[in-house]
């Protein structure tokens, strides 16, 4: 089930909020603690046909109260005589708030500093307080700061257990505990009605997530990384497995320590790994054996386990590099348009060395430059081509510019690239993080320069990708839809 937190601040307010929350929920959190004005619990109860909780929150438990703590343990023994369906109650407090009518008590216990270490040492306090539930709350930026929360879940116990994140890993943590038995997970009405920063939606849980569908045999394939590309990704490969008849749904996650998140994605039976931007080194030492044409550039964007072992692919190059060759008019009388032409990879890191390794193979003429000139002298040597130095890029002509660094940014300032060096003679491709366009691609359209478009690349690698997952080629209209709505 999701719970629908609505955090308003007058009764007009609530209704609506309560009413629209009731709509597209399972269960719906009443937030006391933002109200300008006394609420009347009683009557806002009867404006919803579904679960209704009433919570408090002082600021240490996330919340928004600004009265005395008498007043606040008053309001919620006053919340619990109206006959709401749950109360939360903060563990501390427990005790001073007595059981009263069918309403059942949700204990919960929140930090807002770190993980909670001796989760069963709370669990058995919180069951000793007369809780029906026990609710933990506590950071979670990344996946390793979950994993407690989804281990305090997952474990069959006296008592259901929910969990709230705070923080991007809060949204791994939701997914799991649809899979493993939470009895609830909470989600925001819409942006801007957060009850904190960062919480997802129910909306992005229906349509990016397809939340309500995951369940006890659901298999994940994780996407490493919260951004605009990630999240394309998800909605595309969901609406994929879904027309393809499979229980199979993407699990975003911050990669954090290695060697604990290969113990994770074991106990998560979790066989697949796809990630973009740039990630693609950062994510290396999880792979056991990346695949020959890939290791030179030391950057993968797949891992698949098979035998036991996790195996490594650049599916970026590949895409980037047919997407080049297409639009330069490959064919059985012009087989390698790129031989002897003049290309400028710009960037650094693992997406532009593999780009040098991929047009080297077609016997391009490469120049590679970047911010960091003894980086990009580095891969210029290793791979034989020649390399510019960052101040000399305004004076290198190229016919095709490869931008492949998401850390680029257009401009004069320090550190930006300035634009001018391209012109509209230029075939300009951005494969730094597909299907984003930056905005150095931005400023090659306006200056009139030939354009690869990213989707073109994105395209081929989301359906070569989806191959390598599923062994089946990929619905086109999973994909049409996704890249059309953006």
């Amino acid at each position: 089930m999701i719970c629908i937190t609505v955090t308003p601040t007058s009764r007009t307010l609530a209704k609506a909020d309560l009413l629209n929350a009731a709509r597209h929920g399972d269960i719906v959190e009443l937030c006391l603690d933002h109200f300008v004005k006394e609420p009347d619990v009683a009557d806002l109860i009867k404006s919803i046909d579904k679960p209704l909780i009433v919570s408090c929150r002082r600021p240490e438990e996330g919340g928004h109260w600004k009265g005395t703590e008498e007043e606040r343990l008053m309001l919620l023994r006053q919340a619990i005589v109206a006959g709401p369906d749950y109360v939360e109650l903060d563990l501390d407090i427990a005790p001073q708030v007595p059981r009263f009518g069918k309403t059942r008590r949700v204990i919960s216990f929140t930090r807002l500093d770190q993980p909670e270490t001796d989760v069963n040492h709370v669990f058995y306090e919180a069951a000793n307080a007369k809780a029906d539930v026990v609710k933990f709350t506590w950071p979670t930026p990344t996946i390793d700061d979950a994993w407690p929360l989804l281990a305090a879940v997952s474990q069959k116990r006296i008592l259901p257990v929910v969990g709230m994140g705070l923080g991007p890993a809060e949204l791994t943590f939701s997914l799991l505990g649809r899979k493993y038995g939470s009895p609830w997970i909470y989600a925001a009405l819409e942006h801007g009605m957060e009850a904190h920063e960062g919480q997802a939606t129910v909306f992005e849980l229906d349509e990016d997530y397809h939340c309500r569908a995951i369940g006890p045999k659901t298999v994940f394939v994780a996407i490493a990384g919260f951004g605009p590309a990630q999240t394309m990704t998800t909605r595309i490969l969901n609406n994929a497995f879904e027309q393809s008849g499979m229980n199979v749904r993407c699990l975003p996650f911050v990669p954090d320590d290695l060697s604990r998140l290969k113990k994770m994605l074991d106990v998560l039976k979790i066989k697949a790994v796809l990630v973009s931007g740039g990630l693609g080194r950062a994510i290396l030492p999880l792979a056991d054996e990346i695949d020959k044409h890939d290791q030179h550039s030391q950057y993968i964007d797949l891992l698949l386990k098979r035998d036991d072992h996790w195996h490594g692919y650049n599916t970026l190059w590949r895409s980037g590099l047919k997407a080049i060759e297409t639009a330069m008019g490959k064919s059985d009388a012009n087989p390698r348009p790129l031989d002897r032409q003049n290309v400028l990879i710009l960037g650094n890191g693992g997406i532009a060395e593999s780009m040098v390794y991929a047009v080297r193979r077609r016997d391009g003429l490469v120049s590679v430059v970047g911010p960091n000139d003894k980086e990009a002298q580095r891969v210029a040597s290793e791979n034989e081509c020649r390399f510019v130095p960052y101040q000399s890029l305004y004076d290198t002509l190229a016919e095709v510019v490869i931008l492949a660094d998401p850390k680029l940014r257009a401009g004069h300032s320090h550190g930006a690239v300035n634009p001018s060096f391209l012109n509209p003679g230029q075939t300009v491709i951005d494969v730094s993080d597909p299907p984003r366009e930056t905005d150095l691609f931005s400023e090659a359209r306006l200056r009139g320069c030939r354009l690869i478009e990213p989707t073109a690349v994105y395209r081929d690698q989301i359906a070569a990708q989806f191959k390598a997952l599923t062994g089946r080629e990929i619905p086109a209209d999973a994909v049409d839809s996704a890249l059309s709505e953006g």
